[in-house]
């Protein structure tokens, strides 16, 4: 016989009442880290060229008109400061052919890297690369190129920011340019007072693209004007009076533009040092007359001949004066030979 022993509804939950139940383990979680702080994107570091390296800014780029292009196929290249024994020198903005079709070129640019300020080499490239955000004019308004473009074979010039006045057999278009770089005429990337820009992913791929280096006019155009003493900008202050050419090289005649008056005055951190390629610099507030200029300096006097010491000669006596001469007497007069012979008969007695 099954027996069942039915518990009242109260006194199973005394029961129920009378158990522990364990809590669940807590697992510890400790709280999300801390979102980084914000690092801005490292600056552009193109290969530089060591040559060419200051420790104070370049000055600031100099306002000019551009000159034409002498004929159809020119590109612009705009014109920047160079580096050089005599301090900062200006090469003028000037027309090149480029070394093949379909090429365009990216200007170089100072940037601020390691406390001091190098020179980033421009190249000939299908694309425009980094330029460091410095609006030289031109086209070159501190991103990219809007100057002009290739059509096939031929380069046709956008003349709402490029001058062709005076030129056959040119086709044209007119773009405006929507900037939204600040337009300035800061000539360097980075550092106090630098243009503030960062490459773009198109920038990059030019960059790391292959290059064509500048042709040989561009090289001696560099050349000639590290040369001339007018374009130092010490000499200039910050105004070269030839600020843009028609043809590489060629400094006078017409197609030559001068800077605009006005502007900031600059004034080099140190005295610079004479330049190179056989100028002499002289200082502007020195009146040198020609004649002094080329007259030869005269040799330099010998030395005199070394003499030993002689021996030290002793002081001679004081000499003592003579004595005065005492005054003559006047002779006594003679008696008269009468009373001679008087005396004589006195004494004989």
């Amino acid at each position: 016989m099954n027996l069942k022993v039915l518990m009242p509804a109260a006194a199973f939950s005394v029961l129920l009442g009378a158990c522990v139940v364990a809590p669940a383990p807590v697992v510890y979680r400790p709280p999300p880290p801390p979102p980084p702080a914000y690092q801005p994107p490292p600056a552009y570091a193109a290969p530089a060229d060591a040559s060419q390296q200051a420790s104070e800014p370049p000055p600031a780029l100099p306002v000019y008109d551009q000159p034409p292009p002498p004929a159809v196929g020119y590109l612009w290249t705009p014109g920047y400061w160079g580096w050089g024994s005599g301090g900062y020198f200006w090469v003028p903005g000037t027309w090149v052919q480029p070394p093949q079709v379909g090429v365009l070129w990216t200007p170089g640019y100072w940037g601020f890297i390691g406390g001091v300020y190098m020179f980033h080499q421009g190249y000939w490239g299908p694309h425009v690369g980094f330029y460091g955000g410095v609006a030289y004019g031109g086209g070159y308004v501190g991103t990219g190129f809007a100057g002009g473009r290739w059509a096939g074979g031929s380069f046709q010039y956008n003349a709402a920011v490029t001058n062709v006045t005076n030129v056959t057999n040119v086709t044209v278009y007119r773009e405006t340019v929507v900037n939204n770089v600040t337009v300035n005429n800061v000539s360097y990337s980075g550092g106090p007072g630098g243009a503030r820009s960062v490459p773009t992913a198109e920038e990059q791929q030019a960059a790391q693209a292959p290059h064509i280096p500048p042709t040989s006019a561009q090289l001696q155009h560099h050349s000639a004007a590290a040369a001339n003493p007018a374009l130092l900008a010490s000499r200039n202050q910050g105004h070269p009076p030839i600020a843009a050419t028609q043809h590489p090289g060629n400094f006078a005649g017409p197609g030559v533009t001068a800077a605009h008056p006005g502007g900031p005055v600059y004034h080099p951190a140190s005295a610079p040092e004479q330049p190179q390629h056989g100028f002499v610099q002289q200082q502007q507030h020195e009146a040198v007359p020609p004649a002094a200029m080329h007259a030869p300096t005269p040799p330099a006097a010998a030395p005199p001949a070394y003499r030993p010491p002689t021996a030290p000669v002793a002081p001679k006596p004081a000499v003592t004066p003579p004595k005065p001469a005492k005054p003559t007497q006047p002779p006594k007069p003679k008696p008269p030979a009468g009373d001679k012979e008087k005396d004589k008969e006195r004494q004989e007695h």
